[in-house]
């Protein structure tokens, strides 16, 4: 018994324990470690990509970031492993530093023409 004395789930019935049927755990089936792997939440993308799930949150607001989705229900965020994979690319080949292409060092230096 609690603090409150024993469970009962009928009004005005004294009931020493749920009945077995709320108890019993739902019957769903546990997802496989390939789907685990595929769809990642806010916090296990934030894992990955090695940033907090509040910067995440904020890119989602302001439609920055890796695309996502909400899933189920109750609408949870959800990130696909290669969708983050393939933002990943995206980013580090828009950036100079890894893409040589872009790197202003590269170009050679524009001269100005004064006399025009």
């Amino acid at each position: 018994m609690g603090l409150l004395g024993p469970l009962c789930f009928v009004p005005h019935r004294k009931c020493a324990m749920p009945t077995p049927s709320l108890l019993a755990p739902r019957a769903v089936p546990e997802p496989t470690s390939d789907v685990r792997a595929s769809f990642l939440n806010v916090k296990d993308a934030a894992a990955y990509l090695g940033i907090s799930p509040h910067t995440l949150y904020v890119w989602r607001h302001r439609r920055q970031g890796p695309p996502s989705f909400r899933l189920g229900p109750r609408g949870r965020v959800m990130y696909r492993r290669t969708t983050l994979d393939a933002w990943i690319d995206e980013q580090e080949s828009a950036d100079s530093r890894s893409n040589p292409a872009l790197s202003p060092l590269s170009t050679p230096p524009q001269r100005r023409n004064f006399n025009a």
